[in-house]
């Protein structure tokens, strides 16, 4: 009988240390796998510098695992994620292409208490924090940054005995050169393409206005700034691809604007900065970065959502840092990416003097580049479709019955693709246009808010 009750005892007494050691140890440190979804992330074969930067996690965090999510099979992104969170099973953490429809749904994480304390966040340029904040919570993290604008050739602009444009040109400097440069039968042109002028045209003309012409809260479509924006684009055309006859475009080798600037035959080329690795690597003149006239630039950043129903917040938030705003997660990433010969793949996202000096070791020292890099919080954010509720349908997919010629009723995009077409003069439908993309916008908002 003794022995029994020793035997209980002794039982008793393991189990009662077992659960003290569980108890006492947190739960960043137990064992957890994390869902993790990327469009960014290649194939197992490829093993691109995104995969290696997770397995270095991984390695660091032995108690980790990440289970990469299969996001194949047809319908968009944020299809595809409807249909995870119908079965319970939402990633973990996952990239963001519409993170106004996560807010909505409920799915995103509030993160706020989290970053208040990270001192990476605090080097976070406040444009980017503020595209992941609403109604006052942080609700996503910015995982890139990367300037946009134009860059420039300067070797071919020199080779012309003209100026190139340099970081802070206004816009008389900048289209002055592009223009002068153009010479069609010597197959060069100043610019690469003309869509691109309507985004950042209005902001030189209004400061107020950001990309597009959105002030922060709506379209305008009908604006001064944005109607001249129209006319501005309108009149460059024939410095442009688009303004090519087919005859013209055989005294050129490139077969479309994408070629152009590699190929010498376009003074800029407006780009990401996910063009750099293949400029440092590829392009056999000197380069720089020119951004927008006035000395900025506009910016696109990818977002990554923390899911509201991760069973342990800490630990999805601390590998979602770690790929996106992490100073140690970017410092490993420049290691993996020199290990290769390559460039990093994104620009840093926690800003500091540091960080900018390791990402020009990678590409030279470019002045251009390094001032964009150092007044990223005066940026026009391109990226509205991931961060501003409505604004897809205000400025791609809504129709706003116009009709133009045989084409029946157009949706948005047609109406700004095709304002050089002849078809119809834009200043005609600018107000309906307007009315129409706000509306959109307000209503998206009220839906968000609740």
């Amino acid at each position: 009988m003794k022995s029994k009750t020793k035997f209980l005892t002794t039982a008793f007494l393991l189990v009662l240390l077992i659960s003290l050691i569980s108890y006492a140890i947190p739960a960043s440190a137990q064992s957890v796998t994390i869902r993790y979804a990327n469009w960014n992330l290649g194939t197992e074969e490829e093993n691109n510098i995104q995969r290696q930067l997770v397995a270095a996690y991984v390695e660091a965090h032995p108690d980790v695992t990440v289970e990469f999510v299969d996001m194949s099979g047809d319908g968009r992104w944020d299809e595809k994620l409807t249909n995870l969170a119908a079965r319970g099973e939402l990633p973990d953490v996952w990239m963001a292409d519409n993170t106004p429809y996560y807010v909505q749904n409920g799915w995103a994480a509030d993160l706020s208490e989290l970053v208040a304390s990270d001192s990476d966040w605090a080097n976070v340029p406040a444009v980017l924090q503020n595209a992941v904040t609403y109604s006052g919570k942080v609700l996503g993290l910015p995982a890139a940054q990367f300037v946009m604008g134009y860059f420039v050739n300067q070797d071919l602009f020199e080779a012309a005995n003209l100026d190139a444009p340099v970081y802070g040109a206004s816009v008389d400097e900048f289209l002055g050169a592009a223009t002068a440069l153009t010479n069609v039968q010597q197959g060069v042109l100043g610019l690469d393409e003309m869509e691109f002028i309507l985004g950042w045209y209005p902001h030189t003309q209004d400061s107020s206005l950001q990309f597009f012409s959105f002030d922060g809260a709506h379209m305008n479509y009908n604006s001064a700034a944005f109607k001249a924006a129209v006319n501005a684009a309108i009149e460059l055309m024939p410095n442009t691809w688009q303004g090519l006859s087919d005859d013209q475009k055989t005294a050129f080798k490139s077969q479309g604007p994408w070629e152009l600037f590699l190929n010498q035959e376009s003074g800029v080329r407006w780009d990401g900065g996910w063009a750099v690795p293949a400029y440092a690597q590829n392009a056999t003149f000197n380069w720089d970065f020119f951004g927008i006239p006035g000395g900025n630039q506009v910016m696109v950043t990818d977002i990554l959502v923390v899911s509201a129903t991760t069973p342990d917040l800490a630990a999805a938030y601390d590998f979602a840092k770690w790929m996106s705003f992490s100073s140690e997660g970017y410092s490993k990433e420049a290691e993996i990416a020199a290990n290769v010969g390559g460039v990093p793949t994104r620009m840093p996202v926690s800003v500091t003097p540091e960080s900018i000096d390791l990402y020009m070791s990678f590409v030279g020292e470019k002045a251009g580049l390094r001032q964009a890099l150092e007044n990223l919080d005066n940026s026009l954010i391109e990226s509205l479709a991931k961060i501003v509720p409505g604004y897809i349908n205000a400025r791609w997919e809504g129709k706003p019955g116009i009709d133009i010629g045989e084409d029946l009723d157009v949706n948005m995009w047609y109406m700004f693709n095709f304002i050089a077409s002849g078809n119809y003069k834009y200043e005609d439908f600018s107000a309906q246009l307007e009315e129409f993309a706000n509306k959109i916008l307000d209503d998206a908002q009220a839906a968000l808010a609740g």
